[in-house]
């Protein structure tokens, strides 16, 4: 039993740093696209979601409307990550992460 309880609570602490990846990845991808595209297809929630799913996961909400102003911002995301843990079922991770972006610093020193 305790052999079971070790490696379920490993297998979960793995897949909470693997969904907080995804959600600092989706963070970072998102806050730009509010004030420029920069290549992304999408809105800023459309691109948070689509490296959420590159990393496993699914955006659960968007905090990031676009904004053009040169005004310094943060995004805020929840991803979600469904695992099965043996002995406990399936069960949903979620995680969230802030990511700020300053526009002015695209004007160099």
């Amino acid at each position: 039993m305790l052999l079971v309880t070790v490696a379920a609570v490993g297998l979960g602490a793995a897949t909470y740093a693997g969904t907080a990846a995804a959600a600092d990845a989706a963070a970072l991808a998102a806050a730009p696209v509010t004030f420029q595209p920069f290549g992304a297809s999408g809105t800023p929630a459309q691109e948070a979601a689509r490296f959420a799913a590159a990393n496993g996961a699914s955006l659960v909400s968007c905090r990031c409307p676009i904004d053009r102003s040169w005004e310094t911002r943060t995004v805020v995301v929840v991803v979600a990550r469904n695992v099965s843990i043996p002995g406990i079922g399936e069960i949903s991770i979620t995680a969230t992460s802030r990511a700020t972006f300053a526009p002015t610093a695209l004007l160099g020193s």
